[in-house]
C-alpha cells in the first residue's frame, strides 16, 4: 500500500468539491443557480471550506429532459446557465485562486434534439445516420435484441419515418453516440479540445464505459442471485439482466488510450476521472491501463458500504490490491446520482464520514452541502423532477439535488426572498445552513475546515502509505498513514458505545469528531460513540 514518490500532480494531492450548478447559488432571480453564482462563491468554495478543484456538472445547451445529461451543444452554455464569456470569467477567477476546473463530459449520448442527431434521423442515406446507433427490428416487429435502459424499460426506439430502432441506454431523448465510427470520435475529441484550450483543467466522464458495446449486438443473459454485500443500490427491472454485451466492450480501452493522447497534448497536467460503475477489482482497475487510459475511474465503492469497520476494511485493501504500482485512488461518499450520506450512514456517522473520506490514500471528492451535514430533502410527488424516479419510482435523485443552504430565513442566500427554487429547501435549512454553522465549533462545516486545513498541513494524510492496525475492538476502524518521517493515526469508532484504544507514550491529538475533546491521556483513550480521532503518535517505532 505504497503511495508513489517525488512530483505528485495537482489531482493526486487535491480534494475535489462537486458543484451542481442548478442548485449552488442563483444570481437571475429565478429560482435556478447559474454559472455568476459559482464564481460569486468561489470565495466560500477556497477560503472558507478550503478545497483544491472544483467540478462543475453540465451547464451545456440542453432541452434538460436529463437536467443537462441530454446535451444539445458540447460547446456553449445554456442560457439557463449565463454565456460562454460568464464561463470564461468563472476559470479566469478560479485560476486566480489557484483552484482547478474539472467539466463534465457526456461521450456515450447526446440529446434527440442535437444537430447530429436530427440529421441522423432524417434519412437513412443521411451523411450522419451512423452516427448514432440504428438497427432493423427484428422479423416480428420487436427490438433488435434484450437491452435494457438503465433508467427502465426497453433501450429501443423506433423511429417511424425511418423504419428503425435507435438505441438509448437512457431515456428515449438521450440516443447512444456510434463510437465505432471514427468520424464520432474525431467530433467529440474536438469538443475536448474546445474547452481545453480555454484552460479546463480535467475532465468526469459521464457513464464512461457505456461508449464501446458488444458489434454484434448480442443479448444479455439472464442475472443470477447475488450474494453478500450489494455493491450497488437496487436499480428495479434493470437488475434482471447481466450487463455484460450493452457497455463495457474491451475495445473502449483502446478509445482511452487515444483520448489520453488528447490531454497529454496538453501541458498542465490535465486530467480525466470516468464515471464506471464495475464491481469486479480487475475490470475496474483496467481503466487505469498501463498509465496511458483514465488518469483513475471513479471507485463508487464505499457509497454502498455497509457503514461497518470490517466492512470498510474490506474494500479499501480490495482497492489498494487491485490498484497498478504507479496508480492513484480516490474516494467518493456522495455525488448527484446518490442518496445524501447522512442520510445513507445515519447523521451520526457524518463527521466519522468525512474523517473517513478525507484520510484514506488517495483523491477525495465532496458533494456540495455534505460538508454541512445536509440530509436527503423528501420531495413531494407533485414537485418530483427526476426522469429516472418518474419512471421508477424509489430511485428518484430529487432529494440530493435540492438548493445550497447559505443562510437562515427565506431564499436561504441561494435565491432572492420571494422566489420559489427549483427544488424545495429540507424542514432543517434554518438550523443547516453556512451562516449558522460558521459560528458553531460543533457543526460538520467547521469539522470539514478543520480536517481540510489539517489534511494541507501533514503530507502524511496526502501522499502517504496506508496501514491498517489489527488488534482494535471489532466495531474500530484503524489505519496508519506514513511519509518520511511523518506518520498519522486514524481511529474510526463505528459503533454507537464508547470503544477503548491502546497509545503509546508522547502521542498527541489532531483532530477529533468531538471538538471539545482537545487533549488525549497516555496509555489509551476512550473513542466515544461515532467518534473519529487522528493522532501524532509522537515515537515513530510506537505503532
Amino acid at each position: 500500500m505504497t503511495a508513489e514518490s517525488g512530483h505528485l500532480e495537482w489531482w493526486k494531492t487535491g480534494v475535489v468539491y462537486q458543484i451542481y450548478p442548478r442548485s449552488f447559488q442563483d444570481t437571475k432571480g429565478n429560482g435556478i443557480g447559474d454559472l455568476p453564482g459559482i464564481t460569486e462563491r468561489l470565495g466560500y468554495v477556497s477560503e472558507t471550506l478550503g478545497v483544491d478543484a472544483i467540478w462543475i456538472s453540465p451547464f451545456y445547451p440542453s432541452p434538460m429532459v436529463d437536467f443537462g445529461y441530454d446535451v444539445a451543444d458540447y460547446t456553449g452554455v445554456d442560457p439557463m446557465f449565463g454565456t460562454l464569456d460568464d464561463f470564461d470569467r468563472l476559470l479566469c477567477e478560479v485560476h486566480t485562486r489557484e483552484l482547478r476546473v474539472i467539466i463534465d463530459w457526456v461521450p456515450n449520448h447526446t440529446s434527440d434534439r442535437h444537430p447530429w442527431f436530427l440529421e441522423s434521423k432524417s434519412s437513412r442515406n443521411n451523411p450522419r445516420r451512423d452516427w448514432y446507433v440504428w438497427r432493423d427490428p427484428k422479423s416480428d416487429g420487436s427490438p433488435p435484441n434484450n437491452w435494457q435502459s438503465v433508467f427502465g424499460g426497453p433501450a429501443w426506439e423506433f423511429d417511424e419515418h425511418t423504419g428503425q430502432f435507435y438505441l438509448h441506454s437512457f431515456l428515449k431523448e438521450q440516443p447512444d453516440l456510434n463510437w465505432r465510427n471514427p468520424a464520432v470520435e474525431a467530433a467529440m475529441f474536438d469538443t475536448l479540445r474546445f474547452w481545453l484550450d480555454r484552460g479546463v483543467d480535467g475532465f468526469r466522464i459521464d457513464v464512461a464505459h457505456f461508449i464501446m458495446k458488444d458489434p454484434e449486438f448480442t443479448d444479455n443473459p439472464r442475472a443470477t442471485p447475488s450474494t453478500g454485500d450489494a455493491d450497488f443500490k437496487d436499480l428495479g427491472d434493470y437488475d434482471a439482466w447481466e450487463h455484460i454485451n450493452d457497455k463495457g466492450h474491451p475495445d473502449v480501452h483502446a478509445v482511452f488510450r487515444r483520448l489520453r493522447r488528447v490531454l497529454d497534448d496538453y501541458d498542465g497536467d490535465r486530467f480525466a476521472v470516468g464515471e464506471i460503475h464495475v464491481f469486479d477489482w480487475d475490470e475496474w482497475a483496467a481503466y487505469y491501463g498501463d498509465g496511458d487510459e483514465l488518469h483513475m475511474p471513479f471507485n463508487f465503492s464505499l457509497v454502498w458500504a455497509a457503514w461497518d469497520a470490517k466492512a470498510i476494511r474490506a474494500r479499501v485493501e480490495a482497492l489498494e490490491d487491485a490498484i497498478p504500482a504507479a496508480a492513484w485512488p480516490n474516494y467518493v461518499l456522495g455525488n448527484h446520482d446518490e442518496q445524501r450520506l447522512a442520510t445513507r450512514f445515519g447523521p451520526e456517522n457524518a463527521g466519522a464520514a468525512a474523517v473517513l473520506l478525507l484520510t484514506l490514500r488517495g483523491q477525495p471528492t465532496i458533494y456540495y452541502g455534505d460538508e454541512l451535514g445536509l440530509r436527503e430533502t423528501p420531495i413531494p410527488a407533485e414537485q418530483q423532477q427526476d426522469p429516472w424516479g418518474l419512471r421508477v419510482p424509489g430511485l428518484g435523485r430529487d432529494g440530493c439535488r435540492t438548493p445550497m443552504v447559505w443562510t437562515s430565513g427565506d431564499g436561504h442566500g441561494f435565491t432572492d426572498p420571494d422566489v420559489e427554487p427549483w427544488l424545495p429547501f429540507g424542514d432543517d435549512a434554518d438550523m443547516r445552513n453556512v451562516e449558522t454553522e460558521l459560528v458553531d465549533e460543533g457543526s460538520t462545516l467547521m469539522l470539514y475546515r478543520r480536517m481540510l486545513r489539517l489534511r494541507k498541513a501533514r503530507p502524511s494524510l496526502v501522499a502517504g502509505t496506508i496501514e491498517f492496525l489489527d488488534d482494535l475492538p471489532e466495531d474500530v476502524l484503524g489505519f496508519v498513514r506514513t511519509h518520511g518521517d511523518e506518520r498519522t493515526v486514524v481511529f474510526i469508532n463505528f459503533a454507537d458505545e464508547a470503544r477503548p484504544v491502546d497509545l503509546e507514550p508522547g502521542a498527541a491529538l489532531l483532530l477529533s469528531t468531538d471538538h471539545r475533546r482537545t487533549t488525549i491521556g497516555s496509555g489509551s483513550v476512550s473513542l466515544a460513540g461515532n467518534e473519529a480521532m487522528i493522532i501524532d503518535p509522537g515515537d515513530p517505532h510506537v505503532v
